[in-house]
C-alpha cells in the first residue's frame, strides 16, 4: 500500500499509515483468505540518499513483513519502484531524465534481491511507467511534476525501459540460479473501441494501444524497440535503440504484468492519445488484445479495481460491481477466449492517498479514517464480496439460479398484453345501402346510382376486419386469455354518459365476444395511464384528475357502464392498470384508491351474481435488491422503496386498509429535519373498510430489478427525498434501453408478496423486455421469456406461491414498439423467434421433464354468453331435435304411400 496523510495542508506522508501498522494490515489479508500480497519497496526508505548508506530501519521492516506473510502462507508480490524517487536523486540529476538513474537503479535493485530474494518469487522492476513519463516528466501532472513536455517525456521513458532490462539481466545473470524467481513490469492500459466500425478507425484504436501500453509492450516482449506508429508520427522526439540494445530489452520480462483501471483509464489518459477513438473499461476485450499482439504471453494482473467517493465509509456497492465485472470478464477471457491469466490482484488493501486526487477517492478494501489516531481497518461490503469470491474461486452456478423441471396447474392462465387493441371502425362495403354500376366501357370504375338503395342489413362483428386479423395473431400464440385496456377518454369523451361513443362500445363488444369464441379469455383494464391526459376524459384532466373527488364518481359511473355494455362477454376485470406511482401525489393516490374500491364494490354488489366474474386493480411491481447484500443500511433502503412503490396502493387493499406504517415514519421523520411538507391524508375508518379486501386476486406487472444503496456516489442517480442511491450491476445483461434482466427477482417479488399480504392468488399480468430491431433472432427476449417463466414455476413449485396466470407483454410491435412478440412492418405481422418459443411453453404447460408425472386437465371452453343458452339444455334440444326429425321422417312417409294409392286408382 502507498502512504498518504490525513486531509489538510500535508501531503501522502502518514495517511493509513502501513509503516507503523504492519500487523494490522497482515490481519486484514488474512480475513480476506488471500493468496498473494503486491506490495512496493520504497527506494527513498532503503536508500533515503538514493545511494548507500542503507537505512536499517527500512531494511527490517520489510523483512518483518516478509517473515509474516511467510508465515500466513502468502505470496509476496514486490515492487521495486512505485514513482517514490528519492528527492535527492531528482535535485542532483533530474530524476528520471537523466542517463545515470538505469545504473542507480540497477544498484538499488541489486540490495533489493540480496537482502529480500530469498522469500520473494515474483519481482516487479516498476508500476505503470507510462504515467511516471509522461505526466511525471511530460505534462508535470504527477510528481516530480516536471513540464517537460513530450520530448523529455519520451526520453524519461527510454531511461525507464533501460533501467528495467538492466535489473531483469542482473536477477537472470546473478539472483534466478539461486532465488528462482520471476521478473516482470507492471505496465498499464485503457481500453479503446473504434467510433465507427472502417479501417481507418481500427487503425486508430491500435495507435492508441500502441502510443500508451505498445510505449513499453513492444519493446519488451516483440523485438526490443518501439511500435512503427509511434516512429511513423513521433519522428525525432522518439529517442533511438542501437541493435544492441534491442537485443538487450528484448524478452526482459518472464510474465505480463497488467494494472488496469481507475488510475489510467478515464483519469490519466490525455484526450489526444484516443485518436478520436471511444475509450471503454472492458478488460476481456483488453486481455485478448494482449495475448494476440504479444504471442500468448502469461498474463497476472497485478492491479484492478474502481473507486469511490471519499465521503464512501461501509456500502462500496459501486466499487463491488465494478470489480464483479472485472473478475468475470477474466474468467471469461480465460474461458472462451483461452487467455493464459494466471492471476489477479485487487487494489487496494485499503484506503490511501490517491496522488493527483489527494482523499477525494477511496480504492481499499478495508476503510480508513485518516483523521483518526490509530487508523483502524473497518472491513467494507466489498472485504465481504471478494471474501466469498476467493471461498469459491470464481462463480460456480447457485442452485437456487438452476432452472428446474415442471408444470403449471390446470387452467393457467397463459396470457399476452396489447395495452390497447387496434380499433378499426370503418364499415365493410356490405353495409353500404348504395346501388353502383360498373362502367366496362370508358372508366373501369364504379359509380354511385343516385336516389337508388337497397335495404340495409344488421351489423356484424365480422364486419371489422382489424378484429379478424388480430384474433387469427391470437389463435397462433395458443394463449388463453388476452389483456388489453379500454379508452375512458373516447367512450366517454365528454366524461359522463351524456356523450356515449356506441361506435366505439360495439366495437369492444364484439372483440369480447370474438375472443370467446375462439376460446380466448379477454381480461379488460378500466383505465391505464398514458402520456396524454393521463387517458382521462378532456374535462376531467383540466380539472385535477385524480387531485379531483369528482373523478372518482365520474370513475364510478364508466364502470357501471362498461360492466352493463361489456359484462357478458368480460368476467375477468381491471380497475386500473399500473397506475404510475412516480407521477402520482399522495392526494390523488388516496383519490385513486378509493375510486377502485368503489367500483369493486360496484361489481360485488350489483354484477358479480349475473356475470359470475372477477375484479381486481394491476400494480407495477418490479424488484428492488439492496446493492450491498450484507449492509444492514441497504436492506432497510430496500424495504423502504418497495413500501413507496408497491406497499403505497398494496397494503391498503390486501393488508390492513391504510398505507404502510413505514411511509408514515420516513414523511414524518423527512417533513420534520429536512422541513418538507409532504402529506400522506389519512383514510376514515369507513374508508379502511371499504378499501381493505377490495379484491379477487393480486396483479402485478414486473419488468426488471433495481439495486439500491444508502451512501450516495452519484448525484445524478441519488434520490433526496427517499435517501437512496440507484446502483447498476453492470454484470447484468440489460436490453438497448438499459433494463436490466433479472430473472430471479421476479421470483424473490412473488415471495415478498405472499410474506406481506398472505396467499392470495397472483397473476403476473406484464413481463417483458425490448429489443434491437437488428438483434439476431430475438435471442435477449427468447432468453428472457424462457427464464422469467422458469422462475415463476420455482414460485409456484418450490415457495408454494398461489400464482395462477402469467402474461407477456407485448402482444405486436405496432402498439408497442420494440416489446412485441410480433413484428409490424409494412402493413404485416410477422411472428418473431420468442413468440414461437413463447407458444412451445404454452402447449407444454411450462417445463416438463423426463420425471414430471402427466397432468390430466379437463378441456376448458371460455364463457360464450350466445353459447350458454346452447350448453346448459342440451338434454332438451336432443330431445326436441329427435322429435323434429321423426315428424319429417312421418311427414315423407304420409306424402310418399299417398301418391302411391292415388296411381293405383287411377
Amino acid at each position: 500500500p502507498r502512504g498518504s496523510a490525513p486531509p489538510g495542508p500535508v501531503g501522502g506522508d502518514v495517511a493509513s499509515d502501513s509503516y507503523n501498522n504492519l500487523f494490522r494490515d497482515v490481519e486484514g489479508l488474512r480475513r480476506l483468505g488471500v493468496s498473494h500480497y503486491r506490495f512496493s519497496l520504497s527506494w527513498a526508505r532503503l536508500l533515503p540518499n538514493g545511494t548507500a548508506p542503507v537505512n536499517p530501519a527500512g531494511l527490517e521492516h520489510y523483512r518483518r513483513l516478509l517473515l509474516r506473510l511467510r508465515e500466513l502462507g502468502v505470496e509476496p508480490v514486490v515492487t521495486l519502484y512505485h514513482w517514490d524517487l528519492p528527492q535527492a536523486l531528482q535535485d542532483a540529476f533530474g530524476g528520471w531524465a537523466s542517463p545515470v538513474l538505469p545504473q542507480l537503479f540497477h544498484d538499488y535493485a541489486e540490495l533489493c534481491f540480496r537482502h529480500f530474494g530469498g522469500q520473494v518469487r515474483y519481482w516487479l522492476t516498476m508500476d505503470n511507467p507510462y504515467v511516471v513519463a509522461w505526466h511525471g516528466y511530460g505534462t508535470g501532472r504527477l510528481p516530480p511534476g516536471v513540464q517537460g513536455g513530450p520530448r523529455l517525456g519520451y526520453l524519461a521513458a527510454h531511461h525507464l525501459l533501460q533501467a528495467h532490462a538492466k535489473v531483469w539481466h542482473l536477477y537472470n545473470d546473478h539472483f534466478r540460479p539461486t532465488q528462482g524467481g520471476k521478473v516482470s513490469i507492471a505496465l498499464s492500459s485503457h481500453w479503446i473501441k473504434p467510433q465507427r466500425m472502417t479501417e481507418k478507425n481500427i487503425k486508430e484504436c491500435q495507435k492508441s494501444l500502441d502510443f500508451v501500453l505498445g510505449w513499453f509492450a513492444k519493446p519488451i516482449f516483440v523485438d526490443g524497440d518501439y511500435p512503427d506508429s509511434m516512429k511513423n508520427n513521433l519522428s525525432s522526439l522518439l529517442p533511438e535503440f542501437g541493435e544492441v540494445e534491442k537485443k538487450y530489452i528484448k524478452g526482459t520480462a518472464d510474465f505480463f504484468a497488467l494494472s488496469f483501471g481507475a488510475t489510467l483509464s478515464f483519469q490519466l489518459l490525455d484526450s489526444h492519445m484516443k485518436f478520436q477513438q471511444l475509450e471503454s473499461i472492458s478488460l476481456r476485450q483488453l486481455l485478448y488484445w494482449i495475448n494476440s499482439e504479444y504471442n500468448n504471453p502469461q498474463i497476472f494482473i497485478v492491479e484492478n479495481s474502481w473507486f469511490v467517493s471519499g465521503t464512501t465509509k461501509r456500502d462500496d456497492a459501486k466499487y463491488i460491481y465494478y470489480l464483479k465485472k472485472f473478475i468475470m470478464e477474466t474468467l471469461k477471457a480465460i474461458r472462451y477466449d483461452g487467455v493464459n491469466v494466471f492471476g489477479y490482484t485487487v487494489w487496494s488493501l485499503l484506503d490511501g492517498f490517491e496522488w493527483h486526487r489527494g482523499y477525494s477517492i477511496r480504492r481499499g478494501l478495508f476503510y480508513v479514517d485518516f483523521q483518526s489516531h490509530d487508523k483502524k481497518l473497518i472491513p467494507k461490503s466489498s472485504v465481504l464480496f471478494y471474501q466469498k469470491l476467493i471461498e469459491k474461486n470464481g462463480f460456480p452456478p447457485l442452485p437456487e439460479n438452476q432452472p428446474i423441471e415442471g408444470i403449471f396447474p390446470c387452467g393457467f392462465a397463459w396470457g399476452i398484453v396489447d395495452n390497447y387493441i387496434q380499433v378499426d371502425t370503418t364499415p365493410t362495403q356490405f353495409l353500404d345501402s348504395s346501388v353502383y354500376v360498373w362502367d366496362v366501357h370508358q372508366t373501369k370504375k364504379l359509380i354511385k346510382v343516385d336516389g337508388v338503395y337497397t335495404s340495409k342489413r344488421k351489423r356484424h362483428c365480422i364486419d371489422f376486419a382489424a378484429i379478424r386479423r388480430q384474433i387469427s395473431l391470437l389463435q397462433e400464440m395458443h394463449v388463453t386469455h388476452f389483456h388489453f385496456s379500454l379508452k375512458w377518454s373516447l367512450i366517454l369523451p365528454l366524461g359522463n354518459l351524456s356523450l356515449i361513443n356506441h361506435t366505439l362500445v360495439h366495437y369492444y363488444q364484439c372483440f369480447a365476444s370474438e375472443l370467446l369464441r375462439v376460446n380466448i379469455t379477454p381480461v379488460v383494464a378500466l383505465w391505464q395511464p398514458m402520456i396524454e391526459n393521463q387517458e382521462l376524459p378532456v374535462s376531467l384532466a383540466k380539472y385535477g384528475a385524480w387531485e379531483n373527488t369528482e373523478t372518482v364518481q365520474a370513475f364510478v359511473e364508466y364502470a357501471r357502464f362498461c360492466f352493463t355494455s361489456l359484462g357478458d362477454h368480460v368476467k375477468f376485470w381491471i380497475t386500473m392498470n399500473e397506475p404510475s406511482v412516480k407521477n402520482l401525489t399522495y392526494t390523488a393516490g388516496h383519490n385513486l384508491l378509493k375510486a377502485h374500491a368503489k367500483v369493486w364494490h360496484l361489481y360485488d354488489k350489483e354484477f358479480r351474481r349475473f356475470q359470475k366474474g372477477k375484479i381486481s386493480i394491476t400494480l407495477q411491481a418490479d424488484w428492488v435488491e439492496p446493492a450491498c447484500p450484507f449492509s444492514r443500511n441497504d436492506q432497510e433502503v430496500a424495504d423502504r422503496i418497495l413500501e413507496f412503490d408497491i406497499g403505497w396502493l398494496a397494503q391498503p387493499i390486501f393488508g390492513n386498509g391504510d398505507y404502510p406504517d413505514v411511509m408514515r415514519a420516513w414523511l414524518h421523520r423527512i417533513n420534520s429535519v429536512d422541513l418538507y411538507n409532504f402529506h400522506l391524508p389519512y383514510f376514515s375508518e369507513d374508508e379502511k373498510k371499504l378499501i381493505q379486501g377490495s379484491s379477487d386476486f393480486f396483479a402485478l406487472s414486473h419488468y426488471t430489478t433495481t439495486l439500491v444503496g444508502s451512501e450516495k456516489e452519484d448525484a445524478v442517480k441519488y434520490d433526496h427525498y427517499l435517501e437512496v442511491q440507484m446502483i447498476n450491476d453492470i454484470t447484468w445483461l440489460h436490453s438497448p434501453s438499459r433494463a436490466a434482466v433479472v430473472p430471479w427477482g421476479l421470483r424473490k417479488l412473488l415471495k415478498w408478496v405472499k410474506s406481506k399480504y398472505g396467499d392470495v392468488p397472483i397473476y403476473v399480468m406484464a413481463n417483458g423486455i425490448d429489443d434491437d430491431q437488428n438483434m439476431v433472432h430475438d435471442k435477449l427476449r427468447v432468453y428472457y421469456i424462457q427464464n422469467y417463466i422458469n422462475e415463476a414455476l420455482k414460485a409456484y413449485t418450490l415457495d408454494n406461491i398461489n400464482l395462477q396466470g402469467y402474461f407477456v407483454y407485448s402482444f405486436n410491435d405496432k402498439t408497442a414498439p420494440k416489446y412485441g412478440l410480433y413484428s409490424y412492418v409494412a402493413n404485416q405481422y410477422e411472428p418473431k423467434p420468442s413468440m414461437k418459443h413463447y407458444r412451445e411453453i404454452i402447449d407444454n404447460n411450462g417445463f416438463p421433464g423426463p420425471e414430471t408425472p402427466e397432468l390430466l386437465c379437463p378441456e376448458e371452453v371460455a364463457s360464450c354468453p350466445e353459447c350458454h343458452f346452447f350448453r346448459t339444455r342440451k338434454s332438451s334440444l336432443a330431445f326436441i331435435s329427435f322429435i323434429f326429425v321423426a315428424f319429417i321422417v312421418t311427414i315423407f312417409f304420409i306424402t310418399y304411400y299417398s301418391r302411391r294409392v292415388e296411381r293405383r286408382y287411377k
